[in-house]
């Protein structure tokens, strides 16, 4: 039987590439994001490899991503996978400087974005006893670095709460996961900073982990057999040793 994935933030970056591989493996899609434009793209491009319906929701609005969840088309009401992918990151300030609309950002699309998704899929999967979460995470929800503060704090509970499913959710034999890379070549920093030229040099001088390198991380979660769960994956490309240290070419 097709499964049916239900992605956020994929609109770019790693979500997008999520969605193409997935959809070359058959595997039906739910897309969302807040560029409803770029939607349409994704789903016509998708469209002669798959079923794709799309969902136009930002998810910091709880009453949206309710409406929308429950919104689904009947052949696309059961989701076998949630793919919790929308994130951001907002400056790179020490905690005495940074800006409460970055921490509030980040918070609630890191965090509470996550829960409002998951609360909404979720009870058709202990429904059915079936179902797989991958909590895309950061390096940063294993370790602090300078500046990260509230960032890293986010992606701290991102694994807390995964953690959380995984146990809560045991009894219903649903899987969960969380994939935690480091360095991805994404418009991630273009976010972080704002259009800043400081953005294009995050990825010069070393060859950064591509969106496409998660996605097929994602992929191979996925597909294992249904007695084996990967339960927590740290990925950095091999120019990367941890958050601070970076190998990089003169």
């Amino acid at each position: 039987m097709t499964k049916t994935a239900l992605i956020t933030g994929a609109t770019s970056g790693i979500g997008k590439a999520t969605a193409y591989l997935l959809a070359s493996n058959g595997i039906k899609l739910i897309l969302c994001g807040r560029r409803q434009e770029r939607l349409q793209t994704i789903k016509n491009e998708l469209s002669n490899k798959t079923q794709v319906h799309t969902l136009h929701f930002d998810v910091r609005d709880k009453n949206t991503v309710e409406h929308a969840i429950k919104s689904l088309p009947e052949n696309f009401k059961n989701i076998d996978i949630l793919i919790n992918n929308a994130g951001n990151a907002h400056g790179l300030d020490p905690i005495n400087t940074g800006s409460l609309d970055d921490w509030d950002a980040m918070m609630d699309i890191n965090v509470k974005g996550l829960l409002y998704v998951s609360k909404a899929v979720i009870p058709q999967m202990v429904a059915r006893a079936s179902g797989q979460i991958i909590n895309i995470g950061s390096s940063a929800g294993k370790e602090v670095y300078p500046k990260g503060n509230v960032y890293c704090a986010s992606k701290h509970a991102v694994l807390a709460i995964t953690e959380g499913m995984r146990i809560d959710l045991n009894p219903y034999n649903i899987k969960v996961s969380a994939i935690n890379p480091g360095l991805v070549e994404t418009e991630f920093s273009q976010v972080r900073f704002k259009g800043d030229d400081l953005a294009n040099n995050v990825y010069k001088g070393f060859k950064a982990l591509q969106a496409e390198d998660i996605a097929e991380i994602i992929f191979f979660t996925i597909s294992r057999p249904p007695h084996v769960n990967l339960a927590d994956i740290l990925v950095f490309p091999t120019a990367q040793a941890n958050s601070t240290t970076v190998m990089k070419k003169l």
